[in-house]
C-alpha cells in the first residue's frame, strides 16, 4: 500500500522543546518532500483543557483530522496514544506508534512519589495508579501495528511489554545539523557572555530525571575554584519552580540561568559559546540535545544509561559517567576547563559521530517502513 498522507499525532510541538517537538516538525518538514502529505494535531492546543476533557477533544480533533489519511502516527502511548489508537480502530486506519520514553514510569517519577530508575521499574510492581497507568500503556503498544523506538536499547526495553515478532522496530531518530555555527567568540558576543566566563551548558525538559538539580551543586561547588563560573540551563518542565526555589536558597543567582525554551538557532549559539555540556540523566531513550553537542564540537560529559552508550564511546566521542556522580561530574569539568583531556582529537570524533545521525538515514528507513 503506497502511503499518501500521514497524521502526526504529538504531545508537544515547536515552539515547546524537547524529542517529540522536533522529531514531529522533522517529518512535517521532510516528509513532503518524498510525496507524503502530513498533517500535524498536538496535545499542546488541549492542554489549557481540564484532565480527561482535553483528551475526549484531542480525540475528536484527531477523528476529524484523520480524513483520507493512510497512517496515524502517534508520538506517544497515553495522552496521544490512547486517542489516536482508539480513532485509529473505530475508522479503520493503520496506526503506529512512537515510543521514545515509558509514561508510566515518567509519571510515577513525577506524581506518585517512585523514585525507582527506568531499567528498575521494570521488574516491580506499585501501587492501583501506577499500574493502571502501566496496563494503559501496554495496551495501547499491543493496539498499534507497528511500533517505533528511536534506540536499540529502547527497543529491547519495549519489547519486553507486549512481545509480538516484528512488532517493535528502532530508527535512530534524525536531526537536522546546521552546515555554518558561529565561532565561540561570535557566540560569546552576540549573547553576550564574557570572556572570563566558564560556560557550563545543560539542556532538556525541567524533569526529576534530567538530573539538574546536582549538576547546580557541582556547579555551586566549582565557584570558589572558577568565581566567574555559569551554568546555562536551556528547556522548560514542571520542575522549573522547584529549580528556581534551589537557585535561591543555595545563593547561585549570579552562576545559573533557566533560559526556558528557545529556537534552534539560539541553542546552537550558546552550544557554540560555551565550554562543557552536561546532562547528568537517569534515562535517554535518544537524546537529540547529546547529538546536536556533538556537531559543535563541545565537550560533552553525560551518563553512561539508556542509549547514551549507542551515542558516545567513553573518552572517544565524550566521557561517560555514572548518574549523580558529583565526584567524577567535578572532575570531568575541571579536565576540560584545565585542558586535561585532548579535546580537540574528542571534539572531530564526536562531530563525525553526529552525521551518522541524518534525517536522509532516518527517512528512509521510516518511508521504507510505509510501503510494507
Amino acid at each position: 500500500m503506497k502511503v499518501e498522507k500521514i497524521l502526526i499525532a504529538t504531545g508537544i510541538y515547536p515552539p515547546s522543546v524537547g524529542g517529540p517537538a522536533t522529531y514531529s516538525k522533522l517529518l512535517h518538514d521532510e516528509l513532503p518532500k518524498r510525496g507524503i502529505e502530513v498533517v500535524v494535531v498536538t496535545f499542546d492546543d488541549v492542554r489549557h483543557l481540564p484532565k480527561i476533557l482535553r483528551h475526549i477533544v484531542f480525540f475528536f480533533k484527531v477523528m476529524r483530522a484523520s480524513r483520507g489519511v493512510d497512517i496515524i502516527y502517534a508520538q506517544d502511548p497515553v495522552s496521544v496514544g490512547f486517542p489516536s489508537v482508539l480513532a485509529a480502530k473505530i475508522l479503520r486506519k493503520r496506526v503506529w506508534l512512537r515510543v521514545a520514553g515509558d509514561y508510566a514510569w515518567e509519571q510515577s517519577r513525577q506524581r506518585f512519589g517512585v523514585i525507582d530508575n527506568i531499567d528498575d521499574f521494570q521488574k516491580k510492581q506499585y501501587g492501583f495508579r501506577v499500574e493502571m497507568l502501566r496496563f494503559l500503556q501496554i495496551h495501547v503498544v499491543g493496539w498499534a501495528d507497528l511500533v517505533i523506538t528511536p534506540s536499540k536499547y529502547f527497543k529491547k526495553l519495549v519489547g519486553t511489554w507486549y512481545p509480538r515478532k516484528n512488532h517493535v522496530e528502532h530508527i535512530y531518530n534524525g536531526i537536522e545539523l546546521p552546515k555554518d555555527l558561529s565561532s565561540y567568540s561570535e557566540s560569546r558576543k552576540s549573547l553576550k557572555i564574557s570572556t572570563e566566563s566558564k560556560v557550563v551548558m545543560s539542556a532538556g525538559r525541567l524533569v526529576p530525571w534530567k538530573g539538574f538539580n546536582v549538576l547546580m551543586e557541582v556547579v555551586g561547588e566549582l565557584v570558589s575554584q572558577y568565581p566567574h563560573i555559569k551554568l546555562v540551563i536551556l528547556g522548560d518542565g514542571p520542575d522549573r519552580m522547584a529549580l528556581e526555589n534551589k537557585i535561591i536558597e543555595r545563593s547561585l543567582e549570579e552562576h545559573v540561568s533557566l533560559v526556558g525554551s528557545v529556537n534552534r538557532d539560539v541553542m546552537f549559539e550558546y552550544l557554540s559559546a560555551s565550554d562543557v555540556f552536561v546532562l547528568d540523566t537517569s534515562f535517554e531513550s535518544f537524546s537529540f540535545q547529546v547529538v546536536e553537542a556533538m556537531h559543535t564540537g563541545i565537550p560533552i560529559v553525560t551518563t553512561r544509561v539508556g542509549s547514551l552508550p549507542e551515542l558516545i564511546t567513553h573518552k572517544k566521542e565524550g566521557l561517560l559517567i555514572e548518574v549523580d556522580d558529583k565526584k567524577q561530574m567535578k572532575k570531568n569539568i575541571q579536565d576540560i576547563f584545565e585542558r586535561g583531556i585532548d579535546i580537540k582529537k574528542m571534539s572531530e570524533d564526536a562531530r563525525d559521530k553526529a552525521q551518522t545521525f541524518s534525517i536522509q538515514n532516518t527517512l528512509d528507513a521510516l518511508v521504507e517502513k510505509m510501503q510494507i
